[in-house]
């Protein structure tokens, strides 16, 4: 039986009741990740392998060069999967056997797909329910960089909404357009 990607949600996300068991999704963005991203990411995390920040040091390695660091990988699959999987997440609950299948190099781009594996009502919150999913990375070659299980916690459509996040503008927006006529 082939398995029908899911039809795309608004860029409100999906909620609880959206997730089906078997449904498929290609996440819609792709990251191309540079030097800069992988430096940033090994300094401020403080790993002091080399591999992930020193040119010359890396390219007397195996690999010839600098390896992007494994928990960049991982959170860049991760980002890109939210707007489809935990754009509604309360919380993320965990993650199970991350493996990493290739390695990534700076200039890789990034994309992801996951599958919905498993989907119960949270035992400790009414308006919220368990979504767990198996993801995997891809770079643009088409091999697959990493796989992990992610169990996360998303709202009932019907959950109590936060407060309004966008801010209350003290000029509204018709006026500027009024303003940029007359002039």
């Amino acid at each position: 039986m082939a398995i029908e990607k899911p039809s795309p949600v608004g860029s409100d996300g999906r909620y609880f009741e959206d997730f089906v068991v078997g449904d498929v999704y290609e996440h819609p963005l792709g990251r191309t990740i540079t030097a800069t991203d992988n430096t940033w990411f090994t300094l401020l995390t403080m790993n002091t392998n080399q591999m992930h920040f020193n040119d010359h040091f890396a390219s007397k390695s195996e690999f010839g060069r600098q390896l992007v660091n494994s928990g960049l990988t991982v959170a860049m699959v991760l980002g890109l999967s939210v707007s489809d999987i935990s754009q509604n997440a309360i919380a993320n609950l965990g993650w199970t056997d991350i493996k990493l299948l290739h390695p990534v190099f700076v200039d890789d781009t990034l994309y992801a797909e996951s599958l919905i594996t498993a989907l119960r009502t949270s035992e400790s919150r009414s308006h919220a329910g368990l979504v767990t999913c198996f993801t995997r990375g891809l770079n643009q070659h088409g091999d697959t960089v990493l796989t992990y299980t992610r169990t996360v916690m998303v709202n009932r459509r019907t959950a109590h909404r936060q407060a309004a996040h966008f801010p209350a503008a003290k000029t509204p927006l018709a006026d500027l357009t009024k303003h940029d006529e007359d002039t």
